[in-house]
Parts: C-alpha cells; sequence; structure tokens
C-alpha cells in the first residue's frame, strides 16, 4: 500500500486506497431524539400527534452508519431540505 509515514511512524492511507469499498452501499440514519411508549399509546397516535423526544431544541443529534453511531451534528436547511452538519466524529462508536 502506498502512502507517507507520519512522525509516530504509522502509514498515512490515501483515498485511491479505499477505492474498493467507494461504491458500498451503507445505511445512514440521523437521529432527533427517541422516546418509549406502550402499544396501547401508540395506536392512539393520529395526525398532528405531537411524540415528544428526549432531546432538547439545540442539542446534538445522533448520526448512525449501519446502526453504528459515528458521529453528531446538527440539522440544518438545504435547498428546502433538510440535512444534517457533523459536528463531532465518534471514534470507535458503539452499535446502538
Amino acid at each position: 500500500m502506498d502512502g507517507e509515514v507520519s512522525e509516530d511512524g504509522t502509514q498515512q492511507r490515501y483515498a485511491s486506497d479505499l477505492e474498493a469499498v467507494f461504491d458500498v452501499p451503507v445505511n445512514v440514519s440521523a437521529v432527533l431524539g427517541k422516546t418509549h411508549m406502550e402499544v396501547s399509546q401508540l395506536l392512539k397516535l393520529g395526525r398532528g400527534a405531537v411524540v415528544e423526544l428526549d432531546r432538547k431544541v439545540g442539542e446534538a443529534i445522533d448520526i448512525y452508519v449501519n446502526n453504528r453511531l459515528v458521529a453528531r451534528g446538527e440539522v440544518v436547511v438545504v435547498d428546502e431540505r433538510l440535512g444534517v452538519t457533523m459536528t463531532e466524529i465518534i471514534k470507535g462508536g458503539n452499535a446502538a
């Protein structure tokens, strides 16, 4: 594998080293918050119902790739659509 050796002696990888996985599809989820409820409560929900989540306004959301927490971020608007900007990368993400 080609790459430069960093000051600590580890080899840095280039994007070209990862070309074999560029086309592998992954599931990305941005979780605004969670809640727990009983099935009876769920069945009572209708149009316009409000479900309270465990997050506060302005609190970071969790970003998962293949059900693994990889980052935290903020909701943004991009051309009238919702998006997410990553503010923190989680190293060694935990499965959820």
